[in-house]
């Protein structure tokens, strides 16, 4: 017969599971979050097939989960300024815009870091198969 679960076991299981939930509403419901998975996903098969080095895997995994992350949390925030209030409040469309102007320079961090990551060699790569 298995042990039971104790009860930190139990709350961690939880905090889990209701971490996974949000990744899942975010995967299913955020279009923004949907393209920068399909991004990133680019990103990391473009890191395979030109065999990226190990220095590069953890600069590529930490601008994926940057960029992802703040996707989370401006969604988070954007939930919490509806629930605060329907009406147009100067300071809920400031709290909005910042969190979506953060996402923003994360991405065009993250672009940043791809063209100087993959452009070396994509045009390498591009040069051998037009000479």
């Amino acid at each position: 017969m298995a042990a039971p679960i104790d009860r930190s076991t139990r709350r961690l299981l939880a905090a889990f599971r209701y971490a996974f939930t949000g990744i899942g509403y975010l995967a299913r419901t955020q279009r923004n979050f949907q393209i920068h998975l399909l991004i990133g996903s680019i990103a990391i098969a473009l890191g395979i097939v030109l065999r990226i080095t190990h220095a590069e895997w953890m600069i590529l995994s930490l601008t994926i989960g940057m960029v992802l992350a703040a996707e989370g949390f401006n969604t988070a925030i954007e939930a919490v300024v509806d629930l605060a209030t329907r009406e147009r409040h100067p300071l809920a469309q400031i709290a909005k815009d910042v969190a979506a102007g953060t996402v923003l320079i994360c991405a065009c961090i993250a672009v940043v870091i791809g063209i100087l990551m993959f452009g070396p060699r994509l045009w390498m790569l591009w040069l051998g198969l037009t000479s």
